[in-house]
C-alpha cells in the first residue's frame, strides 16, 4: 500500500490524532501528514472536505476516508498484518481490544482533568475522585496485560500493539501532570515515553507555537 496520509490536529494537544499516527511511525509505514490547527477559524473549513464531522484525525487511502482513531488503527491492522497490530493468541488479542475500547469510550475522568500537553509539567497536580479512580483503573489494567500477557517484551502484551497506541496519550498524560505511579506502570510509561516514534511526536508537539490553554504560560515548559 502506498500513498497513506493522516490528517491530524496540532501534536501538542491532539490525543486522537497520536494513536494512529504512533502506529505508522513506529512500524516506519510511509505516511504523509496533513496537519490541521485545532480551534481556529478555519479549522471547520479544512476539515469540511473529509466526512469525519469536522473531527481529526482521517486515514485517507486514495478515495478512501476512514475516521475515528480506533477504527483507522483496526483498518492499518488489517492492512499491514504483518506488524502484528493485534496479538496472535486468541485470549489476548480479545483482552487486547476490550483494553483499546475501554480507553476509547471511557476514563472520562481521567481525560477531562488532564489534557494532553506534550510541553508542559504540572507540578503539584491533585486530581479528582474521577480522575483519581481511572488512575487507578488504567494501573490495574497495565497490570493485568502485563502480567497475564506481556512475557514477551516490554509492551502491554508483550510486542507493540493497536492497545500500546491507544494509551499512549494516557502515558503522556500521567508524566506530564506527574502522577505517582507502581513501579510496573513507570516502567510501561517510561517504554513509552523513551521509544523513538514517541520522541518524534513529542518533539514535533514543543515546536509547534500555537497556544490553546491561555493558562498555559503558567506552567513550566519540560527541557528536551
Amino acid at each position: 500500500m502506498t500513498g497513506l496520509t493522516l490528517v491530524i490536529g496540532n501534536q501538542n494537544y491532539s490525543s486522537w490524532s497520536l494513536r494512529p499516527w504512533l502506529f505508522l511511525a513506529h512500524h516506519e509505514i510511509p505516511f504523509n501528514t496533513k496537519k490541521v490547527k485545532l480551534f481556529t477559524e478555519s479549522m471547520a473549513r479544512d476539515l469540511s472536505v473529509h466526512f469525519s464531522d469536522t473531527k481529526v484525525p482521517v486515514l485517507l487511502d486514495g478515495d478512501l476516508e476512514v475516521w475515528d482513531s480506533l477504527a483507522i488503527l483496526e483498518y492499518l491492522a488489517e492492512q499491514f498484518p504483518e506488524k502484528q497490530g493485534w496479538p496472535a493468541d486468541r485470549a489476548a488479542r480479545a483482552v487486547a481490544r476490550s483494553a483499546a475500547a475501554e480507553m476509547h469510550s471511557g476514563l472520562f475522568g481521567l481525560r477531562n482533568e488532564l489534557p494532553m500537553n506534550c510541553r508542559r509539567r504540572f507540578p503539584g497536580f491533585k486530581p479528582g475522585p474521577a480522575a483519581q479512580r481511572d488512575i487507578d483503573r488504567v494501573q490495574a489494567l497495565w497490570r493485568y496485560c502485563r502480567e497475564q500477557y506481556g512475557a514477551a517484551g516490554p509492551w502491554l502484551f508483550g510486542h507493540f500493539s493497536v492497545a500500546d497506541c491507544m494509551y499512549a496519550p494516557v502515558v503522556m498524560r500521567l508524566l506530564s501532570y506527574e502522577v505517582a505511579l507502581d513501579p510496573l506502570s513507570k516502567a510501561y510509561t517510561e517504554t513509552l515515553y523513551h521509544s523513538p516514534a514517541m520522541q518524534q511526536w513529542i518533539k514535533a508537539g514543543r515546536e509547534e507555537p500555537e497556544v490553546i490553554d491561555e493558562d498555559e504560560a503558567d506552567w513550566p515548559s519540560v527541557p528536551f
